[in-house]
């Protein structure tokens, strides 16, 4: 079946028809399936999305607690390839969160998909990345969920649910280590103090060596130490108000970036590279149920401090560095109103506002080398007569920034059902307004001589005093609407088919990554030489827009031990927003609009179990993403892929169970999974690109009802494969897949 699944020669249609028809034969399977965990969090978690997302017009993935477990599921990161059409790669730092889905996504700046843990959003996808202990399930919701939920959904939203002290109460200890020196612990306290009070605390920690050597100064470069936490609580005062809050916090220490020179396959800088993270996250949330509606009201509270500092260049040559410190302060309020009288007739109302305060620093630090090469030598080829020497072999090029940003949104949504039809209508008016004042500066001197270099010949002396201020602001409105509709199919279980169409938008923001080549191009201009930035050009971008039409359909069958998930989508997108390194010899990066893409494709979930002890999952994700109008300037990408987006996802997976009935090992589980993705391009141009590889990875657990413990490997056949590429001042790099990693797993139950 997994071969028939990843053989994209066939037409889409026709892998829909055989996956149609084999639900429909097993529709006379007789066994049941087991009995999904955390059954009560899961009907108090949901908020605004149906309960059931089953039986919902939205294509989706959900990873219940085992799977999760089995799956050893910890950051977002691990769950790439598991839903169709999926992917988030594993490379650079926890800074770099980049998500791509259907087609659509960008490596730095605003996400193409949301983030909620408990309900809370994640406003900055800097923050995505980080350990998360006890996740009871997640949710994987693929195409706009703009209406609901706002900007950077556009391409979906992922929710994390936590566990809950008042479905679980005992004590959880973590230990685990794996390849590259790698461990992780954790303890969790879970307490019911009756039955409307619970409270959890949870502490954590993770270290790794790393796998990839830095030739430069013989260390590991990817090493992490990493600290957090979390707090939770939870309060049923009355059946009618319900309130949770958690806080969590992450504390992250995290060594270089493992890029490798694409001509010689080496890892060689000698300048320091890091990333270290602070942040801390409070979310409040507030029900009050009533027969005729229910008002939640979420509030929460975010903070990041962190600092990444890098060898820009990723040679042994002193070139430049750069450094990037931050601080954010984020405040996001939801009030959201949902009818509870009819089950005929179902809305939701909702108000939305949200304010990030961020100062960040980004000194570019050039050296003696950069100085010669990209400053010295431009200038003394253009003038030889008049050669220049800089009189200082280090100088700064400082950036300092302050970007208020305030958003406001109103929604609703009604769903109305006649017959086997659901039909739901949307529209959400949303404003964001964000502002930049900035300081560029650049205080140092050369010399011109006359003839040649030399003490002799010494013609002036030149100092560059360079103070350049300013204020910038942008303000975006959308209009975002959705419709769908569902039929429920005459089946036990009310299988569906459901068509939706819907906007969607990624919010636009500004480039401040480029400044420093700004400041660059001042510089030269000073010494004589054209400036070739326009500062409000190049620093702001555009919102991403979208419109997303989808067919699916969500079946199962009568004794529930096969589903069916199949779903066809075509994506038109306006002002794709697209990370790109600038022409020549320049260190930053900048985000562009690309004109019109259109994307299309499919994506078919399985999941069969034919006993209780037995089960099989397989899950496959089409996509062809073009660009329909893009023109740089230099060159007309349009009808090209678009990169760094897989054109094919797949993720498969078979699952035993043994029972011993040994009082001490209950049972003995094994499973085998494989993840494919691929092919995908590195560049807009499609010369450079990624094939389709797979990694193949399985466990052994023994467990009973008070411990579990696990044997795994990831890529046990150690395949090699890339997962990032891309060109800086000339030089090619790219960095290459982990390879494979075997661990051990222990998790202990106190009841």
């Amino acid at each position: 079946m997994v071969c028939s699944i990843i053989n994209i020669s066939k037409p889409i249609a026709t892998v829909c028809s055989l996956a149609i028809a084999f639900c429909s034969a097993t529709f006379a399977q007789e066994h049941s399936v087991d009995t999904t965990l955390f059954l009560n969090e899961i009907t108090i978690s949901a908020i605004k999305q149906d309960v059931n997302l089953t039986q919902s017009g939205t294509a989706n993935t959900q990873i219940k607690g085992r799977d999760i477990e089995k799956f050893n599921i910890i950051s977002a990161k691990n769950i790439s390839e598991i839903a169709p059409n999926l992917h988030i790669p594993d490379y650079g730092s926890r800074i770099t969160s980049s998500i791509y889905v259907r087609g659509m996504g960008t490596r730095i700046d605003q996400p193409v998909i949301g983030m909620n843990i408990d309900n809370i959003p994640i406003m900055d996808k800097n923050n995505y990345d980080f350990d998360i202990i006890d996740i009871a399930r997640i949710e994987i919701l693929r195409g706009p969920q703009s209406t609901l939920f706002g900007r950077n959904t556009m391409g979906g939203l992922i929710n994390i649910y936590t566990l809950s002290p008042l479905s679980y109460q005992g004590v959880r200890i973590l230990s685990e280590y794996a390849s590259g020196n790698t461990y992780k612990a954790a303890v969790s306290v879970y307490n019911k103090f009756s039955n409307q009070l619970g409270a959890s605390l949870t502490a954590q920690y993770s270290s790794t060596d790393g796998f990839f050597i830095n030739e430069s100064n013989g260390e590991k470069c990817d090493n992490e130490r990493q600290w957090g936490g979390r707090f939770k609580l939870q309060w049923r005062p009355s059946r009618n108000l319900h309130i949770d809050n958690t806080f969590y916090f992450s504390i992250l220490r995290q060594g270089g970036y493992p890029y490798e020179s694409a001509t010689t396959g080496i890892i060689a800088y000698n300048d320091t590279c890091f990333y270290r993270r602070n942040s801390f996250n409070d979310g409040l949330t507030i029900r009050w149920i009533t027969p005729h509606f229910t008002l939640s009201s979420i509030t929460s509270f975010q903070y990041i401090d962190d600092n990444m500092t890098l060898d820009q260049d990723f040679l042994p040559l002193s070139y430049f560095t750069l450094t990037q410190a931050r601080k954010q302060s984020t405040i996001t309020q939801d009030f959201i109103l949902k009818g509870n009288d009819s089950n005929q007739y179902k809305w939701i109302l909702g108000a939305f506002g949200f304010y990030k305060h961020l100062d960040m620093s980004a000194p570019v630090a050039f050296k003696d080398y950069g100085i010669e090469q990209l400053i010295e030598n431009n200038r003394n080829n253009a003038v030889p007569s008049y050669p220049i020497y800089w009189d200082t072999r280090s100088f700064l090029l400082e950036s300092e920034f302050e970007n208020p940003n305030y958003g406001l949104a109103l929604y609703h949504q009604s769903s109305y059902s006649v017959d086997r039809w659901i039909f739901t209508a949307g529209l959400r008016l949303d404003y964001e307004k964000t502002d930049l004042s900035y300081l560029s500066q650049c205080n140092t001197s050369y010399s011109t001589y006359e003839g040649s270099v030399g003490p002799n010949n010494l013609f002036a002396n030149s100092p560059v005093n360079i103070h350049d201020t300013g204020d910038i602001s942008k303000d975006f409105i959308q209009l975002l609407p959705k419709i769908s509709a569902i039929y429920q199919l005459p089946t036990k279980n009310r299988s569906t088919i459901f068509f939706s169409l819907a906007k969607g938008y990624k919010a636009g923001g500004f480039n401040t990554q480029m400044f420093s080549d700004v400041l660059q191009q001042r510089l030269m201009g000073v010494m004589g030489l054209s400036a070739s930035y326009d500062i409000n050009q190049v620093v702001g971008y555009k919102p991403e827009q979208s419109w997303n039409a989808e067919l699916g359909t969500h079946l199962t069958t009568d004794n529930n031990n096969f589903t069916a998930d199949i779903s066809a989508f075509y994506i038109r997108c306006t002002d794709q927003q697209l990370t790109r390194f600038p022409d020549g010899n320049t260190t930053g990066r900048i985000m562009s609009n690309a004109g019109k893409a259109r994307s299309f494709g499919a994506e078919i979930s399985l999941k069969y179990t034919p006993t209780q002890n037995l089960e099989f999952n397989a899950n496959y994700g089409y996509t062809n993403a073009k660009f329909i109008e893009y023109n740089n300037g230099q060159q007309d990408f349009a009808g090209k892929q678009i990169p760094y987006s897989p054109t094919n996802t797949m993720f498969a997976s078979a699952s035993y169970k043994i029972p011993t009935n040994v009082f001490w090992l209950e049972s003995i589980s094994l499973n085998a999974n494989v993840k494919g993705v691929g092919e995908i391009y590195w560049d807009e141009s499609n010369s450079m690109s990624q094939p389709f590889y797979a990694t193949v990875g399985a466990s052994v657990r023994f467990e009973n009802k008070d411990y579990s413990f696990d044997l795994w490997t990831q890529n046990l056949t150690d395949t090699d494969f890339n997962t990032f590429y891309f060109v800086s001042i000339g030089n090619a790099f790219l960095q290459r897949g982990k390879p494979r990693i075997i661990g051990a797993t222990l998790r202990i139950n106190i009841n």
